[in-house]
């Protein structure tokens, strides 16, 4: 068996080496047999996690394992010294991302006693791809705010999920951790809007030489749904939690290796002890067609993002995932990671309810509801990276908009496990128990969920 994928393997090589240039660079995901962790490996899980993370998983019951511990130095040592530049890795999914200018080093790794199977995941000269395009999303100048609301521009799409009732009992995230995983959080640091905001951390992932906050402005719009704070003008659901800002996407091509790059910021939210993480990625075509993803792999437990998201989840984190905006193209499904399964997925809506038309379709490849809800994702209130207010369109803004108010409800709530809040949350939407392929659940109500948790307890 080992033979056959080696002739495969030697193929694909052959095949790299004759159709692309010299100057190009080849980056491969190695699935290890396993991560090299020996009994005698005298470092214990706990070593590996911050205090927050333990106590997640204490308040969840949820015990430290073996995939908390990362692969042993043995094993980055096996791949770097056969010439691999290591990229990043995962301790979870025991794989590894190296990088080298020969695509023959293909054979050379999959010869090694470690390694399962060798994935291409990037080719072409990193060094020389271009700056990060202007960024596409559709933007509005706001026009006028409503009259005596500290909400401001933002207040219907707080409004519609009775989200300020949350706020109004004193939950507004106050001790939550939030990562924001996003492609970049431009001028966050500069804005006024984000003056009282508390960030415990920040990572680019993908080059950490360079500021989350000098590149794509995506993120800057996404984290002003949760947190911008400018009483009168703009509020968000979750002005008062602690923020991780990671950067994850590398916007100058699409390639598997974003997947990857995903994975480290899960692993380095968990590690930070996060309990919820809002992502507005979503991934299912690349630009080497043969790497897309197809249809029936849409099923919660076979593409490579979705099994970090399933095992974040495990973790004990609260997970809200964009559907993705392909209604109006020929995928027109949800994209992946959004088909994981005990986490949030999240639609778009317009002011009137209707599904906005570009938010993604469900169901899943296995028949589950998704999206799981819906939120304002048509003309959603959001502070651009020159701080001004304008309105924007996406799903990648019904989510964090959600993402903040449970957070708040979470708050409210420290007894319940994420999938206990998740249950919650689906149980009591507009369309619950009628929930279908377009809106899910439907909309949140999170006013009406504390009160039903409240009222059982009380029972």
């Amino acid at each position: 068996m080992k033979k056959h994928r080696n002739i495969t393997l030697l193929l694909l090589c052959l095949i790299l080496f004759i159709q692309s240039p010299k100057a190009e660079k080849y980056c491969f995901r190695v699935y290890l047999n396993n991560k090299g962790i020996t009994e005698k490996h005298n470092e214990p899980p706990y070593s590996f996690l911050s205090p927050d993370a333990i106590e997640r998983r204490r308040r969840q019951n949820i015990p430290l394992d073996t995939s908390d511990i990362p692969i042993a130095h043995s094993s980055l040592n096996a791949l770097t010294s056969i010439g691999a530049k290591i990229l990043t890795s995962s301790k979870w999914l025991s794989t590894v991302v190296v990088e080298s200018n020969d695509s023959l080093i293909v054979r050379k790794i999959s010869n090694l006693n470690i390694v399962d199977s060798v994935k291409l995941v990037h080719r072409g000269d990193r060094s020389s791809l271009p700056d990060c395009p202007q960024n596409t999303d559709t933007l509005k100048p706001a026009t006028s705010a409503i009259a005596g609301s500290l909400y401001g521009y933002a207040r219907r799409q707080i409004e519609m999920m009775n989200g300020i009732h949350l706020h109004e009992n004193g939950y507004k995230g106050q001790g939550m951790k939030v990562a924001v995983i996003d492609a970049g959080f431009k001028n966050v640091n500069r804005i006024s809007a984000f003056a009282s905001l508390k960030i415990a951390g920040v990572s680019n992932i993908v080059c950490s030489e360079e500021s989350v906050f000098t590149t794509d402005p995506h993120g800057t719009k996404v984290l002003s749904c949760l947190a911008a704070n400018l009483p009168g003008i703009i509020v968000g659901t979750a002005p008062e939690a602690s923020y991780w800002l990671i950067k994850s996407e590398d916007t100058r091509s699409e390639y598997p290796i974003e997947e990857d790059y995903l994975v480290a910021a899960l692993e380095y939210a968990d590690s930070a002890g996060v309990n919820v993480i809002t992502s507005s990625l979503g991934y299912y075509k690349f630009d080497d067609e043969t790497l897309n993803y197809p249809k029936n792999t849409l099923d919660g437990q076979t593409a490579f993002i979705t099994k970090a998201v399933n095992a974040a989840a495990d973790k004990g984190i609260l997970l809200i995932i964009s559907a993705g905006n392909e209604a109006g193209e020929p995928w027109q499904n949800i994209t992946f990671p959004a088909d994981a399964k005990n986490i949030l997925t999240i639609g778009a809506i317009t002011e009137n309810h209707e599904r906005s038309t570009f938010s993604s379709y469900g169901l899943t490849a296995d028949n589950r509801i998704k999206p799981d809800l819906v939120a304002l994702g048509t003309n959603s209130t959001v502070i651009t990276d020159n701080g001004d207010i304008a309105f924007a369109s996406g799903t990648s803004f019904a989510t964090p908009i959600i993402a903040g108010l449970a957070v708040c409800l979470w708050q409210a709530l420290p007894q319940l496990t994420n999938i206990e809040i998740i249950n919650l949350i689906r149980k009591t939407a507009s369309n619950f128990p009628l929930q279908d392929k377009e809106l899910g659940y439907g909309i949140p109500d999170f006013h009406k969920a504390l009160k039903h948790q409240q009222n059982e307890h009380q029972q």
